[in-house]
């Protein structure tokens, strides 16, 4: 697989690993060095925000549960170390799959979610994803992701302004609805072409038109639009 870095891109993505077991940061690090720059690794949550303030990455790798600070994990890590580094983007690298763990790092303000199941080509492609502005979350975790998106998305919105979205749904064909669910659900673009038999271009290219038609500029907004109707 050709990552940007490899093409040719000029300045390596900046990476950050937040984990309490030395091992497993250790295997990550060595997975992610090739493609990365690795600027920072930290394995409580006092250390973790220091880190961040310091090295700034663009991208920081955060398990749910490491120790210290006021006991609030990577979700504490998350609401204190954004204002220092307003520019990083985080994504949950964890082995737990728990709604509650979910729902807490991505109301703090996570880009992804993905379990530690993960492969290392798709970990890498995970953090490309991430850093260019989309969401990123394992399959199976879709359903939490899509109740917490929910959750937050009808908090305080009108009324009248729920579920009455049919006519911009209309607007996509068949084909693009059943990317566009996909795509929202977490799925990545191989795992989209996969499922419905297709090719990975062609899923991009459904992906561009759904963007355009429904006026969204990445898979975090597809993702909040369509949790908002209800039709994941």
């Amino acid at each position: 697989m050709t990552t940007p870095t490899e093409a040719g891109q000029a300045q390596p993505i900046r990476i950050a690993v937040i984990d309490d077991h030395e091992m497993f940061r250790a295997g990550v690090i060595s997975t992610l060095q090739p493609h990365f720059q690795i600027v920072g690794q930290a394995p409580d949550v006092e250390g973790s925000i220091a880190m961040i303030e310091e090295t700034k990455p663009d991208v920081a790798l955060l398990d749910v549960h490491v120790p210290g600070g006021e006991g609030g994990g990577g979700a504490e890590i998350l609401t204190k170390a954004q204002a220092l580094s307003p520019g990083t983007a985080f994504l949950a690298l964890s082995v737990s799959d728990s709604p509650k763990d979910v729902g807490a790092v991505i109301r703090a303000g996570a880009r992804g979610y993905v379990t530690k199941t993960i492969s290392g080509e798709d970990l890498i492609s995970s953090i490309h994803q991430v850093h260019e502005g989309y969401a990123v979350f394992s399959p199976k975790l879709a359903g939490f992701v899509l109740s917490t998106f929910q959750g937050a998305s009808e908090e305080g919105a009108p009324e009248s302004s729920r579920g009455s979205h049919d006519e911009e749904l209309d607007r996509l064909s068949s084909r693009e609805q059943e990317v566009m669910r996909l795509i929202a659900r977490g799925y990545t673009y191989r795992e989209v072409a996969a499922e419905l038999f297709i090719s990975i271009k062609t899923v991009e290219t459904h992906v561009s038109s759904v963007l355009r038609k429904l006026q969204l500029s990445n898979r975090s907004e597809l993702t909040l639009w369509a949790a908002d109707r209800r039709i994941v």
